[in-house]
């Protein structure tokens, strides 16, 4: 087993941990959950939690928000920016955390290194313990830092997510090559916070493996992308369960134009059960999602904790 696997198996003792009492984040007329690469991928699903419970939220990447926030939110009142960086030291990140509090705005930092530069730039800091033998490739800092901005929003995890996700895991690991043989046209599709998480997941395969990926909100991606879909295809959709029906229909569509559909939640030529409370799925369902990038690249004997042109903290000169 090599050191990535290890960190996407042996990551639930950090979620374990992570699990402590967390008070909420404070009140605002908006939250502005900010962080690049996959920390702007998990913003997207905690700014379409938040909404879902209440709470007015956008994502912006990091260095959009540094540099044009107006852009974003022209409006004057209370805002509370959740900086997430696994590091602590991408360099937009900080920056934003850094004009954030500059401009009277409260900000909340979610980083795995209390030593880095985010802590000190931040009203509020939120630190987990993630797998030291995690490289480049953000694996379980990934989902751990999604675990923490679920509970800063009053969203109630239990224990038992554990088990749902090393189920999902051991699930999609028995299907793999069998699905992912002679593919070589990723798709990601999710929608509502599964959205980001299914970009992540498109991200994750394209960082490890080299491989063409996409992602889409579900009914969206008929407007278009479609047109690629052929016997190369794989469909990765991540069901909703306000939306079931209309992505079951989408399914058969993408299986009809020869796509092979891994189904979280819902039909597919693999269908895997996600046994948890709906807002909890992207979650249970970022481990496995994992590991599925982890086994395509080994499948082309590509070393995932050396992927090309990336480093593990990207930081502008």
């Amino acid at each position: 087993m090599g050191a990535t696997e290890q960190t996407i198996i042996e990551q639930f003792p950090y979620w374990q941990k992570a699990l402590a009492p967390l008070a909420s984040l404070q009140d605002a007329e908006i939250t502005v959950f900010v962080g690049c690469g996959t920390s702007y991928n998990l913003a997207l699903s905690l700014a379409a939690q938040a909404n879902a419970v209440g709470r007015r939220s956008i994502a912006v990447p990091g260095g959009e928000w540094a540099n044009r926030p107006r852009s974003y939110w022209p409006e004057s009142g209370k805002v509370h920016v959740v900086a997430l960086s696994r590091s602590g030291d991408t360099t937009e990140t900080v920056a934003a955390a850094k004009a954030s509090r500059a401009a009277g705005m409260f900000v909340t930092g979610i980083t795995m290194e209390a030593g880095s530069a985010l802590p000190r730039n931040v009203d509020r800091v939120v630190l987990a313990e993630t797998h030291p033998l995690e490289g480049i490739v953000m694996t379980s800092s990934a989902s751990l830092m999604l675990l923490l901005g679920i509970r800063l929003l009053g969203l109630q995890v239990p224990a038992s997510i554990v088990d749902t996700a090393r189920r999902l895991i051991a699930d999609v690991d028995a299907h793999a090559p069998s699905l992912v043989a002679g593919r070589s046209h990723f798709v990601y599709l999710g929608g509502g916070h599964l959205y980001g998480v299914g970009l992540e997941g498109a991200l994750k395969l394209m960082e490890m493996s080299q491989t063409f990926t996409q992602g889409f909100h579900p009914l969206e991606y008929r407007h278009g992308p479609i047109s690629l879909v052929d016997d190369r295809t794989v469909a990765v959709l991540l069901y909703s369960a306000d939306q079931h029906d209309a992505e079951a229909k989408l399914a058969r569509e993408l299986q009809d134009k020869g796509a092979r559909v891994i189904g979280f939640g819902g039909p597919g030529d693999a269908s895997f059960t996600v046994d948890c409370d709906p807002a909890l799925a992207g979650l249970a369902c970022l481990p496995a999602l994992q590991l599925l990038g982890e086994r395509v690249a080994q499948g082309r004997n590509i070393d995932t904790m050396a992927p090309r042109h990336l480093t593990k903290v990207v930081m502008l000169a």
